[in-house]
């Protein structure tokens, strides 16, 4: 099956953790298709809209990892932080997963 392009500029990824700490860190990382400089410019970026982001938008307990593309360098960053807040959204509504891979709600 043939698809189009990708227009995604990060995947968002969260776990959660077992221990009463505060909200999760957020660990940037670039796809491994980038290039040296690229995906230190696609670090930085998303270290960016993490410092940006609201503290109340993440699930205590969890920790997250966001993986930037190399789509990200020519998103506008005022609209990749709206993206990263709806992402942050709709992992709300979903139930977390343990540790063990189980759901468990929130």
């Amino acid at each position: 099956m043939a698809r189009g392009p990708t227009l995604l500029r990060f995947v968002l990824q969260a776990r959660s953790r077992e221990d009463d700490g505060r909200s999760g860190s957020v660990s940037p990382s670039p796809k491994r298709t980038a290039t040296r400089p690229s995906a230190i410019r696609i670090r930085r970026r998303l270290r960016e809209l993490v410092k940006r982001l609201d503290v109340i938008s993440m699930r205590p307990h969890h920790d997250y990892v966001l993986v930037g593309r190399r789509a990200a360098l020519s998103r506008d960053f005022e609209t990749m932080l709206d993206d990263l807040r709806s992402a942050l959204h709709r992992l709300d509504r979903q139930p977390s997963r343990t540790g063990d891979g189980s759901r468990k709600p929130h």
